[in-house]
């Protein structure tokens, strides 16, 4: 099928240069001239009507004129010419529908000529946008043929474009509107084709031939033809591919279809050149060559090309010639509608300015209103923290100079007097009171540390995993890297309960192995992490219980540092503090 494939890459090239075969047919449907009419006399008639100002009648008598003109000449300059004028005249008449329906006509003419698509294109597109707000489906289904018939010629073909084509199909049934069903029909074999879906390609090109032949509408039945000639041509069948493109080939003469016959011509050359019939192959190409250089040397199509620029030309010198001839009785109010402006724009631009003057106070409002919120955050921070810290001490100050002196006194009273107490009684008093002072010391140095004090935040926090691994089966490291900045009494605290925090959340949590609390400082930061390698969490949706969390974020917060949580379920947690360096004071080095 090699070949059938290389047929079918030729065949890209015609679809982009198969134009409208029979606007006329398609946009005029039933429309009727009169055998009488000449182009002269209906071109009086429209100089009659123009100064009588009957816009009406001179834009349907324009259109009339187009049509005469295109029966003619075919494709040509005077029928584009005679459409512009209709559409200029709907405009000054006021009349969408027909103005809108120039648009189609113009739009479907447009598809004539490969070059002219964006334009033919952009006029279908306004007007299916207007037959859309107004509900009128058999225009809208029109412009969407129209459109759908541009969209095969493109390369590469757009995706949804057989669905599109089915949906319009099925809509112009519904309607009853053979017509546009057989043309929707006719454009699904045209894209079927060119997909190299050549069953699918028949099967719509018969079914759109059986309603266009009940239609008698021969431009369509030749270009049915034309497709079904193309099928058997991919099947290597060229005989019955010749058939069908004479079929074709006779209704595109009696219309003198200059492009049609052009492309007829080539797949006729192509269909013989595989028959071996190379006489005929070579005399087809000839007249494909000659109709060619009857489309493209025409100075009807040159002249076409440059339509669009024309018209607009014409429009604006329209538009001129109207506004002047408006404008005298128009000054006065022109004027005064200048004077009410200008002092719309003087108040507007006044109450611009009170408006932004208004945001600017109410922005700096916000903002001193939000820096006094954070003084005020950090005072009731500061009061809160101070108080914490001033209640444990007192407590610990309680428990060393009440409890503390009461217990060491029982147990000095217990020793002077141990000879009058049994040995089964002795023995377990001693213990139970060395028991009690140890846990008042713990209980003391837990809310007061004195190593913290005494000696700072590394001897503290050196002390306070020491004690934590007397007691524990978990394993706490500490180890500190850098040059310390030394810190206030304030932050040195703050830092160690935030760091005790932490290790009683793992002890208590993780059912971790190991705990390794580390500090690494710089000239700028100072670093703090803890690390477990417990059983993790996910600690961005875990609820939150208790207020641990909340503290530690808030005391760093409040320290201008930041903290980062990071848990993976069974792989431990990770937390680590940055905290700015803020003071320029004596360091003190600590070896690892």
């Amino acid at each position: 099928m090699s070949s059938n494939s290389g047929f079918f890459l030729h065949q890209k090239r015609w679809i982009l240069v198969i134009l409208l075969l029979g606007v006329s047919g398609r946009s005029r449907q039933g429309w009727a001239l009169s055998a009488s009419s000449s182009i002269d006399s209906l071109k009086r008639q429209i100089s009659v009507l123009a100064k009588d100002r009957k816009y009406g009648e001179v834009a349907r008598s324009y259109d009339n004129l187009g049509w005469q003109y295109h029966q003619q000449y075919g494709y040509n300059k005077y029928t584009m010419d005679a459409f512009f004028n209709s559409l200029k005249y709907y405009s000054l008449l006021g009349d969408s529908l027909g103005y809108y329906n120039e648009h189609i006509v113009i739009g479907d003419y447009y598809t004539h000529d490969e070059f002219m698509q964006p334009y033919a294109e952009k006029y279908l597109k306004k007007a299916r946008q207007y037959f859309e707000r107004t509900h009128n489906i058999p225009k809208v289904i029109e412009c969407r043929l129209g459109l759908a018939d541009i969209d095969q010629k493109k390369e590469p073909i757009p995706g949804g474009l057989l669905a599109a084509l089915r949906e319009t199909e099925q809509m112009s049934e519904q309607h009853k509107l053979a017509y546009s069903q057989a043309y929707a029909l006719n454009l699904l074999a045209s894209t079927y084709s060119r997909i190299k879906q050549p069953d699918s390609a028949q099967y719509f090109a018969s079914r759109s031939l059986v309603i266009a032949q009940r239609l008698k509408i021969n431009w369509l039945i030749a270009l049915n033809h034309f497709y079904l000639g193309i099928v058997n041509q991919f099947r290597n069948q060229s005989k019955e591919a010749i058939v069908e493109y004479r079929k074709s080939y006779q209704l595109a003469e009696n219309e003198n279809n200059v492009t049609m016959l052009r492309e007829l011509s080539k797949h006729m050359a192509d269909s013989y050149s595989r028959m071996g019939d190379h006489k005929n192959a070579y005399e087809a190409s000839l007249k494909a060559l000659d109709f060619t250089t009857q489309f493209y040397t025409s100075e009807q199509t040159k002249s076409i090309r440059l339509q669009e620029l024309d018209s607009q030309i014409k429009t604006l010198a329209v538009e001129k010639q109207l506004v002047e001839e408006q404008s005298h009785s128009q000054r006065v109010l022109n004027s005064m509608l200048g004077i009410g402006l200008i002092i719309s724009v003087l108040g507007v631009g006044a109450l611009v300015f009170l408006r932004r003057q208004q945001k600017l106070i109410a922005h700096q409002e916000t903002v001193i209103a939000q820096q006094q919120i954070r003084q005020l955050e950090l005072k009731s921070l500061r009061a809160m923290i101070e108080g914490q810290e001033g209640e444990r001490s007192r407590i610990a100050r309680d428990l060393h100079d009440g409890l503390g002196i009461q217990l060491s006194r029982i147990k000095l009273f217990v020793e002077a007097h141990q000879e009058q107490l049994p040995l089964s009684v002795k023995e377990p008093l001693n213990q139970f009171l060395d028991e009690a002072c140890t846990e008042t010391r713990l209980i003391s140095n837990n809310l007061r540390p004195y190593a913290l004090s005494t000696f700072g935040l590394i001897p503290a926090l050196e002390d306070l995993v020491q004690k934590l691994n007397l007691v524990n089966q978990t394993r706490l490291i500490l180890e500190h890297y850098g040059e310390v900045p030394a810190l206030d009494d304030e932050s040195s605290v703050m830092l160690y309960r935030v760091v005790q925090e932490l290790l009683n959340n793992a002890l208590k949590h993780a059912n971790a192995h190991t705990i390794t609390v580390q500090l690494m400082a710089s000239d700028e930061t100072t670093l703090i992490s803890v690390d477990d390698d417990g059983k993790g969490g996910d600690f961005e949706n875990m609820p939150v219980r208790g207020n641990g969390i909340a503290n530690i974020n808030s005391r760093i917060a409040y320290l201008g540092g930041q903290v980062m949580w990071q848990s993976e379920e069974g792989k431990g947690t990770s937390v680590m503090i940055s905290l700015p360096v803020k003071k320029e004071s004596p360091v003190i080095t600590s070896a690892a």
